[in-house]
């Protein structure tokens, strides 16, 4: 799942458990670039900036920030 590709990048044993008062972490630009390329298959996406703007929205309910 993307939530695991995420937490491996941000180097966190989870996610917040307020999203939106907490943030745990941060991840790259280039490093959600990364997973949704690779997820980009499974998602319902036609091309990378589609699938950036889905893995960025995990990113958020997750309680990361993107850098960059």
């Amino acid at each position: 799942p993307a939530s695991v590709l995420l937490k491996k990048a941000a180097k966190i044993n989870k996610g917040s458990g307020e999203p939106n008062r907490t943030k745990v972490g941060k991840v790259t630009d280039a490093q959600l670039a990364e997973i949704a390329e690779i997820k980009k298959a499974d998602l319902n996406a036609h091309d990378v900036d589609m699938a950036k703007r889905i893995i960025a929205g995990t990113v958020r309910s997750m309680g990361l920030e993107v850098e960059g």
